[in-house]
């Protein structure tokens, strides 16, 4: 349970994209007292995306709404297990200054947008395809450009406990390292997941973080909306 329920939210039109790497090509980027997670002797590098709707301390009659792009991996922390943020890209000025400035995390400011692309057809699950684009702006970063068109293919699921997909998508804990290690605790249902496919049209978020774009196809999710609780930011002792 989370110490304070801080913020209420809304999270849809989600986007996971996973691909296997090596252990060693995670471990080398991490700060101290992290260590890399693994699923069957593989780390992972997800590409994130989604829309957070309606973002409000509890209790506020009226919220914020912006998309948000991040670049993660797995990890073991002080706290337990959770995901590591190499970037978060959000079309939100003062949010970004906020986060920025408070705890040093590694927030860009990005102009993005998601849309409807013009004509296209529902899936069978009723849910059309998403064009979601962000280019970042922010001042002295490095460049970074996502461009991807992605649609939910099949049923709703929920992820099985131990598997592949949990361990992908059901983290409730994160770490971010700014002026400290920082880590973070939300709350939520399961998600319902479909397969789905994915079109890149643009993806530098690796190289704008250091690492070579990993082989092959991506491990593609479609997040199906889902209500967020959040609670403060934290320092790890």
């Amino acid at each position: 349970m989370l110490e304070r329920r801080w913020l209420e939210m809304t999270w849809r039109d989600g986007l996971f994209c996973h691909w296997p790497v090596e252990p060693a090509v995670v471990a080398e980027t991490l700060p101290d007292r992290l260590s890399v997670a693994t699923h069957e002797g593989d780390a992972y590098l997800g590409v994130v995306a989604f829309v957070m709707d309606d973002i409000r301390p509890r209790g506020a009659p009226v919220g914020l709404s912006f998309p948000e792009l991040n670049l993660r991996t797995y990890v073991e922390g002080p706290d337990g297990p959770g995901v590591y943020f190499y970037n978060l890209d959000a079309d939100d000025p003062i949010g970004v200054a906020v986060a920025r400035r408070l705890f040093a995390l590694p927030y860009y400011r990005a102009e993005t947008r998601v849309s409807r692309p013009e004509g296209a057809d529902r899936s069978e699950s009723g849910r059309g395809p998403v064009r979601f684009t962000s280019r970042r702006t922010h001042r002295g970063a490095p460049h970074a450009r996502f461009d991807a068109i992605y649609e939910p293919t099949g049923a709703g699921f929920a992820a099985e406990p131990g598997s592949l997909d949990a361990f992908l998508v059901e983290n409730y804990r994160f770490y971010a390292r700014g002026n400290r290690l920082y880590r973070g605790e939300i709350e939520h249902d399961p998600w319902t997941l479909r397969a789905a496919t994915v079109d890149f049209r643009a993806n530098t978020l690796f190289e704008a973080n250091g690492f070579d774009r990993p082989h092959g196809d991506p491990i593609v999710h479609y997040a199906d909306p889902i209500e967020v609780t959040a609670d403060r930011i934290r320092s790890v002792r």
